[in-house]
């Protein structure tokens, strides 16, 4: 299984669905939002914003029929902010974050696929709809990744 990001995107073939989760009015929180809205569709790769209702999308994911899932979301590893860790599923801890009405580890157990978690470490999830320096910064690094692999 996929390590890193990069290894992921050498997959070519494999068809990888990008889910963008948060909520843009919470700063940071947004960061899966805006990196869903930004990468470019190709042969092998698409994405899907969801922000906070991820529960509500389970169907229409499972219809498109990925092989690989990548839910993008803010998450607190324990790091500097701004940092970024692709993780499979099975290392994210079941709990719910405060977007989220139901936790992200027990939400992939309804598709059908491998699932991972492009977690970005946040500075501030307070109300407001700019995100810091740091996180903006990886998210548009990781947009340049995803899309210029």
């Amino acid at each position: 299984m996929p390590e890193t990001l990069e290894h992921l995107l050498s997959l070519k073939e494999k068809d990888i669905l990008f889910v963008g989760i948060g909520n843009r009015l919470k700063s940071d929180d947004g960061v899966g939002v805006f990196i869903s809205e930004r990468i470019e569709k190709r042969e092998n790769i698409s994405s899907l914003t969801v922000e906070t209702g991820i529960e509500n999308y389970i169907g229409k994911i499972n219809k498109l029929s990925p092989d690989l899932i990548v839910l993008i979301d803010c998450a607190d590893l324990k790091m500097a902010p701004g940092t970024s860790k692709l993780l499979p599923v099975e290392e994210i801890l079941d709990m719910t974050f405060n977007t989220h009405t139901i936790s992200l580890r027990r939400i992939t157990e309804f598709f059908r696929m491998p699932v991972f978690v492009l977690a970005i470490q946040p500075e501030k999830i307070d109300f407001g709809e700019i995100m810091s320096y740091l996180v903006m910064q990886e998210a548009e690094e990781l947009v340049r990744s995803i899309n210029n692999p």
